[in-house]
C-alpha cells in the first residue's frame, strides 16, 4: 500500500490551498498539489496528495472518496506508480 493519493474530478476552482486543507480533515498532508496545464495554466482536473501514514491515506480513500470539494463530487483512489517513460 501507498500514502500516495490520486484525485479526480476536481472543480477549476480547486488550489494547492484549497486541497490539502480538505485532506487536512484526515489527518496530517505531507504535500498536495493540483496538476495544470503547461501552455494555460489551468487546472488539468486532477492532483495528488501524500498522506503522512499509510492509514490516514485509506481512511482518506473510504471518507473523502465520492465527496464534495467546491462543488464536484470527486474520486480518491491510491496512486499507482509511474510508468518508466524513457525511449529505449
Amino acid at each position: 500500500m501507498s500514502n500516495n493519493l490520486y484525485v479526480s474530478s476536481l472543480a477549476w476552482s480547486t488550489t494547492d490551498d484549497s486541497l490539502p486543507a480538505y485532506f487536512a480533515t484526515i489527518g496530517v498532508v505531507k504535500s498536495a498539489m493540483v496538476i495544470k496545464d503547461k501552455m494555460s495554466g489551468r487546472s488539468r482536473g486532477f492532483g495528488f496528495v501524500e498522506m503522512e501514514t499509510e492509514e490516514a491515506a485509506a481512511e482518506a480513500v473510504t471518507k473523502l472518496n465520492e465527496t464534495d470539494l467546491d462543488g464536484r463530487t470527486i474520486r480518491v483512489a491510491i496512486a499507482q506508480p509511474r510508468e518508466d517513460r524513457s525511449q529505449a
